[in-house]
């Protein structure tokens, strides 16, 4: 390397009346800085016609809801998934635990109970069935229908023999290029609407109404959710006298930091929360810390691929009552 570095031609010389090697750089360098006007032109300007799709309108808080909303349970819970096919499978679960029944003053009443649930799932590339029912006779059904790739039709239902207490709601979501819209039917004579626009590449507005003819109310509500790479922010008010507000910061990809806050103006309560949820190699970490006293952490660990432990924890410091449930999920 050395022999034939040394024994290289000569670079030729500079043509007469070339600029030293320097000369651009240190003639960049004097001159003067630009305008405020024209740095803010040399900005990328925003193509208003090709702005992305914003979220649905019930998954503005989805960020915040992985961390402040984990799937916390007490007692012990398994759940086994056998796949038949690509697309259809079966599923059972148990859960061994207790219920909180209505008590005078802060006094905390469990009692036991167990639970069986058979499922059923079908899900190809434009429709998805998904189906439980339990040992008690309650039934869960969830259907979703691409009609178009712009137009689906979702179908949620619970179906129980105790009277009124059966549930069912139609939605239709139609998806446009950077908007999304949905009109939902359900029982009691439930009627509503909503609608979501992006503004710019990061922001999204949207608004919805609903009106449920049993029971007589109405309700107007506002959204906003600023979306960027490293954080979240929602906000969300309603006429029902609901205030919501959610920001989650994204540390890193597998770490994020998020808080919350609600106002109900009807019951005068309100509510601060700040979790956390940490993915790591083989398990997730969630939690949260709340105004009311409440301290709950959820991990799942990944055993070995199709083996996940489950291990859940929630102390209530006002009530003086705690939860703690463990689990297994299998699925093949």
């Amino acid at each position: 390397m050395g022999s034939s570095a040394s024994h290289a031609a000569a670079p030729p010389p500079p043509a007469y009346g070339a600029p030293p090697p320097f000369a651009a750089a240190d003639a960049a360098a004097a001159a003067p800085p630009p305008k405020p006007h024209e740095e803010a032109a040399a900005e990328e300007k925003v193509d208003y016609l090709n702005l992305p799709c914003p979220v649905p309108y019930e998954e503005i808080q989805r960020e915040a809801f992985m961390a402040l909303k984990a799937d916390t349970f007490e007692g012990m819970r398994f759940d086994f998934t056998k796949m038949i096919s690509p697309h259809f499978a079966l599923s059972h679960s148990v859960n061994m635990g207790s219920v909180e029944v209505p008590a005078q003053g802060n006094d905390v009443i469990k009692i036991p109970t167990s639970n069986y649930e058979f499922g059923a799932n079908f899900i190809n590339e434009k429709m998805m069935l998904m189906g439980r029912i339990s040992h008690e006779g309650r039934e869960n059904i969830r259907v979703k229908f691409d009609l178009t790739e712009k137009l689906s039709v979702k179908i949620n239902a619970q179906l129980t023999s105790e009277p009124h207490y059966s549930q069912g709601m139609f939605n239709f979501d139609y998806k446009g290029k950077d908007f999304r819209t949905q009109i939902q039917l359900g029982n009691n004579a439930f009627y509503g609407a909503n609608y979501i626009q992006s503004v710019t590449k990061n922001l999204s507005l949207g608004t919805e109404a609903f009106w449920l003819g049993q029971q007589r109310k109405s309700g107007v509500g506002v959204v906003a959710r600023y979306d960027t790479k490293k954080w979240v922010a929602t906000g969300q008010i309603a006429t029902t006298g609901m205030v919501a507000l959610s920001y989650v910061q994204k540390v890193s990809e597998k770490v994020s930091l998020a808080s919350d806050f609600m106002y109900n103006q009807m019951t005068k309560d309100v509510t601060a929360s700040f979790g956390y949820d940490y993915i790591l190699r083989q398990c997730r970490l969630r939690g949260k810390l709340d105004t009311n006293g409440v301290i709950s952490a959820l991990l799942e660990e990944r055993l070995t691929p199709g083996v996940t432990f489950q291990l859940s924890a929630e102390i209530d410091h006002w009530k003086k009552d705690y939860k703690f449930g463990f689990g297994m999920a299998v699925g093949e």
